[in-house]
């Protein structure tokens, strides 16, 4: 498909809204608050998902403080202050135009455990039945170094796969990718990027804000894991009626095409990119080629169980040379898994007095 089509089919939208582009006049850009208030408005067939950073800035900002909080702990602090303040604004602004915002607050910690993800999905699911804006941000007063996603841009990503948007707008200072640095005058903007997001990289800069921890390369990186979602990304500029100029249709910034397989089902993106392996199986060479042909992991494919896991927790899955192939969701706990690995079906169902089909199903697997 061309971009204005994917443009044209987008129902469901998460648009990405960094530290710098809230800040103006070393305060928080109100103006452009009230103006994406006054577009969101406009768009009546729409679901539009907000996934906005700023809590540390706008904490900064009421505490009037000289510079950003250094460590961990004044910066859960200070975003515990600014997540109210920034909350306030929204609220305040996108009332003017009738609209009611929902705060929503996650960590990857939280994504990574499947029933807090499918909690997370219809919380979502259920703001924008009531004609909510959801605003999300990473919980950054409770978030740790070791759990945070690092950068919104990531978090904005996985937003997308866990609502199953159609489309990601990431609104950026530069307002799209370069051919070089965009103060240089013979720098290009890169308009469409059909082919592996990995080739753009090459002219993308990693950089930090006062405020903000990403740059082009973290924004290239989120494209990456949309994009191999079937989830179209547009990394465009901050100016006025940039939503709605998009959405008519109009060549802003740079598109980045998704990639034409099959989507995958939210079960295997979850599995994929946020979960976190209790275990692991290790398969022999005939399991390891079942596997990667779609077919389901039985008792008598299995060498070795390592860990101690429950049913229905994630385990990795390794071939015999060690290498990790592939997640997947266990139907049994380790002990019963050990007493039944490399035996027949029928001898499997003989030993645990029960039916045991797979250990793994086709459908909660996912192979690397």
């Amino acid at each position: 498909m061309e971009r204005r089509q994917y443009i044209e089919k987008a129902k469901r939208i998460v648009i990405k809204i960094g530290s710098q582009l809230l800040e103006k006049d070393n305060d928080i850009d109100t103006e452009f608050i009230s103006d994406l208030a006054r577009q969101i408005s406009l768009l009546k067939d729409k679901e539009i998902i907000i996934v906005s950073s700023g809590a540390v800035l706008a904490g900064v900002k009421k505490l009037k403080l000289p510079s950003r909080p250094k460590n961990i702990t004044e910066k859960q602090a200070v975003a515990s202050v600014g997540q109210a303040y920034l909350m306030q604004i929204y609220d305040k602004f996108f009332s003017e135009y009738n609209l009611i915002i929902g705060q929503v607050l996650l960590t990857i910690e939280g994504l990574q455990e499947r029933k807090r993800y499918l909690y997370a999905k219809e919380t979502l699911n259920k703001l924008i039945e009531f004609n909510v804006v959801p605003i999300i941000n990473e919980n950054d007063a409770i978030a740790v170094e070791e759990i945070v996603f690092g950068d919104n841009d990531f978090l904005a990503a996985h937003v997308s796969l866990l609502t199953d948007a159609n489309l990601l707008i990431i609104l950026s200072t530069a307002g799209g990718l370069y051919t070089d640095d965009p103060s240089n005058p013979d720098a290009k903007l890169i308009e469409e990027i059909k082919a592996d997001v990995d080739e753009a990289l090459n002219f993308a800069k990693s950089s930090k804000s006062k405020f903000g921890s990403g740059g082009m390369r973290s924004k290239l990186e989120a494209a990456k894991i949309a994009t191999q979602h079937s989830i179209p990304v547009i990394i465009a500029p901050k100016k006025k009626d940039i939503i709605v100029d998009i959405l008519s249709g109009n060549k802003i910034g740079t598109f980045i095409h998704p990639h034409k397989a099959k989507k995958s089902s939210s079960k295997k993106s979850w599995l994929e990119l946020l979960s976190y392996p209790k275990g692991k199986l290790i398969v022999d060479a005939g399991a390891e080629k079942a596997l990667k042909a779609g077919k389901s992991l039985l008792p008598s494919g299995i060498k070795e169980v390592e860990g101690i896991f429950n049913q229905k927790d994630v385990v990795a899955i390794a071939n015999e040379e060690g290498n990790i192939i592939g997640k997947g969701i266990v139907n049994l706990g380790y002990k019963e898994i050990k007493k039944i690995k490399g035996l027949k079906t029928e001898k499997a169902k003989e030993i645990l007095g029960k039916d045991v089909e797979e250990v793994i199903h086709a459908d909660n697997i996912v192979i690397f």
